[in-house]
C-alpha cells in the first residue's frame, strides 16, 4: 500500500514517513499531483505557522490537488499544523483562508495561570463520539502535544477526541474519508502507533 505524505516545507515529515514504514507501509514525500491522487492513503503532517503553511500549498499548486484527494475518498489524515490547515481559518493568520475542508476555526490557547504556551508536553484523551482512529484505544490514552493554537469545529459530531489545557480542546475529528488529529501520532508511542495505523486501515 502507497502512502504519500504531503511535501510543503512544513518540517515533521521524517518521522511521520518512519512511522509509516515501520508499520510495514511504502511512505512517499511527494508534491505530485499524480502520485498523491494515486495513492492509497494521504497524510497532510506539519509543523510551523498557518500563514506560511497556506501560502506554500498554494505557491506548490497543492491546494486544489489536497481537495481532489478529498473529494475521491481516498482517506486523509491531516497531524498538528496539518489537522489546522484543514479548517476556515486561524487566529494566527487573520485575513488567510484555510483549506476549508472542514467547517471551524483555529483559535489561540488562551492564557491561563501555571499554563506554559506553546503546549508541548503528553495529554490525555477523552472521547465525546465513537471514532476509527481509536478503536482498541483506552478512554485516558495519553499522545503528545506540541502547539500554541487549538480546534474549535463547528459540528460537534465530527469531534472524536478532546483535552482540556486550559480550555477545552478538540484534539481529533473524522468525518467520512477525512481524518485529523492535533496531537502527533507518530511521537506518541504505541498509542500513537495504533492510531496511525487504525488510519492505514481504513478505507473511507
Amino acid at each position: 500500500m502507497m502512502v504519500a505524505l504531503i511535501d510543503y516545507d512544513a518540517g515533521n515529515i521524517k518521522s511521520v514517513e518512519k512511522a509509516v514504514t515501520l508499520l510495514g507501509h511504502e511512505a512517499v514525500l511527494t508534491r505530485d499531483r499524480e502520485e498523491i491522487l494515486s495513492a492509497d492513503h494521504v497524510i497532510l503532517p506539519g509543523v510551523g505557522a498557518f500563514g506560511d503553511a497556506m501560502e506554500k500549498l498554494h505557491r506548490y499548486g497543492l491546494v486544489s490537488v489536497i481537495r481532489e484527494t478529498v473529494e475521491k475518498k481516498t482517506p486523509f489524515l491531516g497531524i498538528c499544523l496539518g489537522l489546522q490547515l484543514m479548517f476556515d481559518s486561524s487566529e494566527e493568520a487573520p485575513g488567510v483562508e484555510g483549506l476549508g475542508i472542514l467547517p471551524g476555526k483555529i483559535l489561540r490557547i488562551p492564557d491561563g495561570e501555571g499554563l506554559k504556551i506553546p503546549h508541548i508536553g503528553w495529554n490525555s484523551l477523552t472521547f465525546p463520539n465513537p471514532g476509527r482512529l481509536f478503536q482498541g484505544i483506552a478512554e485516558g490514552a495519553y499522545v503528545y502535544f506540541v502547539h500554541s493554537y487549538y480546534l474549535k469545529a463547528d459540528e460537534p459530531q465530527i469531534v472524536k477526541a478532546a483535552t482540556e489545557y486550559g480550555t477545552l480542546i478538540h484534539a481529533s475529528v473524522e468525518r467520512d474519508n477525512v481524518f485529523a488529529c492535533q496531537f502527533h501520532p507518530e511521537k506518541s508511542s504505541e498509542t500513537g502507533l495504533k492510531i496511525l495505523q487504525n488510519f492505514l486501515r481504513t478505507k473511507e
